[in-house]
């Protein structure tokens, strides 16, 4: 039986993720037991380097542990996922690119916004000090290991988290449509901390008040409703590194 304190991470790509990123402990590795393939023997080297156990159990054994049907047979013990300060998300080579999913309620929502930003590029994520601990399988099967291997840091609220990184010379951004500008009207190619808001909730009127910039996705037609977390998140992401990939530092 897993320890309150314990979860459980579900599939090849979620567990090696979490073994190459190394931010939280790994207690044990499940393998079924008639499980003999390719991706059962990367993991065992994996975990071994590591120094983590795998075990084989059976087939029902893994069932009753996972809380899905998308593990193929594999299953890892983990505990707490460790965070970073805030100022840590600023140490790359290059201008930061940080930012806070807020608002999002369904963690397959999360992990699939978060699996966009992380592609395109973002250093690293900030979050509200949510306990996470029972959705953490779930967001690391959506976003496809991001979240295991994203640095991510906590902030109270989003207002800390930007008064931080203003004084840290970084541009605060978010969505909006009271004085929005175009995505690809603006340059996005400077240190940014982006804030991007839940569908239901969307980002506080104090948030868009005090931000120092304010983007809009420009829609193909005439269009009323406002897009999805996730196909938002990959939009804004991929826009900002389009720009930068246009422009060497």
């Amino acid at each position: 039986m897993v320890q309150p304190e314990r979860t459980i991470l579900e599939g090849h790509i979620s567990i090696e993720a979490a073994l190459v990123a190394g931010n939280r402990p790994i207690y044990a590795i499940y393998v079924r037991e008639d499980k003999r393939d390719g991706e059962a023997r990367h993991l065992a080297r994996l975990a071994q380097q590591a120094g983590v156990p795998v075990e084989r159990i059976s087939s029902t054994d893994i069932d009753e542990r996972a809380h899905g049907k998308s593990h193929g047979g594999l299953i890892a013990e983990v505990g707490p996922r460790r965070y970073v300060a805030l100022g840590d998300l600023l140490k790359v080579d290059h201008p930061p690119f940080v930012v806070m999913i807020d608002g999002v309620e369904d963690p397959f929502n999360f992990g699939y916004a978060l699996r966009a930003l992380y592609a395109a590029g973002a250093d690293g994520l900030v979050l509200r000090p949510r306990n996470w601990m029972s959705a953490a399988g779930t967001v690391a099967r959506a976003s496809a290991g991001a979240s295991e291997r994203m640095p991510t840091a906590v902030a109270e609220t989003a207002e800390a988290a930007a008064s931080f990184f203003r004084g840290q010379g970084l541009v605060i951004a978010c969505t909006g449509q009271e004085k929005a500008v175009d995505l690809d009207a603006v340059d996005l190619t400077r240190p940014i901390f982006l804030l991007v808001g839940g569908e239901k909730r969307g980002i506080t009127r104090s948030f868009v008040d005090q931000a120092d910039l304010c983007v809009q996705i420009p829609y193909g037609r005439d269009f009323g409703q406002s897009l999805g977390t996730a196909a938002a998140a990959a939009i804004l992401g991929y826009e900002i590194m389009r720009q930068r990939r246009g422009r060497r530092y």
